[in-house]
């Protein structure tokens, strides 16, 4: 087996030019933890149970932001306006586990997202804990 391509780190840091908040031609599913659900209620002052009506779906079992086939309702312009309390998902971009294969990465992430090879460098060990984090599962 060979070695991963980002075992020496990678240096990314967030720009806030949303480019990763856009749907890409697809639906932009953006799943939602409980945990994330009371982050994102407490930031916008109110309850889990009332944000939970008015900005989530559930589908297949999983909540998620309403209207998965548009840009995600928090872009304020091209920023995200809850940043601080922004979803587990939004929070391990782009360490995703279908973007770590070299071509994906060269060719749907570093060639659009303006933050890679900018900022601090991602250890093997951080990239590797933000790749078991999954959106879908609360821990």
């Amino acid at each position: 087996m060979s070695k991963a391509w980002w075992t020496e780190g990678v240096r990314f840091e967030c720009q806030g030019t949303g480019k990763c908040c856009t749907s890409r031609g697809e639906y932009g599913y953006i799943y939602l933890r409980l945990e994330d659900r009371r982050r994102l209620a407490r930031r916008l002052k109110m309850k889990t149970a009332e944000f939970t009506r008015r900005y989530c779906a559930k589908t297949d079992g999983w909540y998620h932001l309403k209207h998965p086939e548009k840009d995600c309702q928090f872009l304020e312009g091209k920023r995200c306006g809850v940043y601080e309390a922004r979803p587990t998902q939004c929070r391990t971009w782009p360490f995703w586990p279908e973007n770590m294969n070299a071509k994906t990465w060269n060719r749907e992430v570093a060639s659009f997202c303006p933050g890679v090879g900018k900022g601090r460098t991602y250890s093997k060990a951080e990239i590797s804990e933000l790749l078991t984090r999954d959106p879908l599962v609360d821990k």
